[in-house]
């Protein structure tokens, strides 16, 4: 297929169309990438021998212009020598440069237009170029964020809930039985002021104890006394 046809189609080309119908849309917009920057090189190439050519050609031109000017001058020359065989020599060389200076001349509008075409198609591949660099990034991230979900869907999917709840209720267990131990050890250690607390107790006791023996005795002598 020719450039200017691959041109065609990839101006003409609807890339969201194409992606849409795709079965790989990532694969399909590097293929698409890849056949745009391919075409733009091409492209640039052939701007690039355009140019060569048109340069070429306005020297060629501009050489005959001096040619055609050169070739009067002589006709001049010859008139004024009484020649005019001569004259008329050197008028019909200056004819045929000046035919040629035309012919190159319309070949160098040809190339002028195809320059101009190239250029607005050249404008025209980098846009869609663009658009499709734009659409691979959002293609990727899309894709990557899709793998992502599903590698966590797929890590929580493989963990055993009851297992783990499991496994939760086994490491409170343990930390009861730590704290129990730690309770268990404060079990019968006296602080200083349990230890004040008792001996005002016992202090209670005692006294409690002594109103009853001296009740108790006052009794007694009452009832002797009688």
């Amino acid at each position: 297929m020719g450039i200017f046809s691959r041109f065609t189609d990839i101006i003409n080309s609807n890339i969201n169309s194409i992606l849409d119908k795709a079965e790989d849309p990532e694969k399909m917009v590097r293929l698409i990438i890849q056949e745009m920057e391919e075409t733009l090189v091409e492209v640039r190439t052939q701007s690039a021998k355009l140019i060569a050519d048109k340069k070429e050609l306005s020297r060629r031109v501009e050489r005959l212009h001096l040619e055609a000017e050169d070739w009067e001058t002589k006709a001049e020359i010859a008139l004024s020598k009484a020649r005019e065989d001569l004259a008329r020599a050197a008028l019909k060389e200056k004819s045929s440069a000046e035919e040629a200076t035309v012919a190159l001349e319309t070949n160098l509008e040809v190339i002028d237009s195809n320059l101009e075409k190239l250029s607005s198609d050249i404008g025209l591949l980098q846009q869609k170029l663009g658009d499709a660099k734009t659409r691979q990034k959002a293609l990727l991230v899309r894709s990557r964020t899709a793998k992502s979900r599903m590698g966590v869907k797929r890590q929580l999917y493989d963990v055993d809930v009851d297992e783990a709840m499991s496994r939760f209720d086994r490491y409170e267990r343990k930390i009861d039985d730590l704290e129990g131990e730690v309770e268990a050890y404060d079990l019968g250690q006296k602080t200083l002021s349990d230890e004040i607390s008792e001996l005002e107790n016992d202090e209670r006791v005692d006294a409690a104890l002594a109103r009853l023996k001296a009740r108790m005795a006052h009794s007694r002598t009452q009832a002797e006394s009688e």
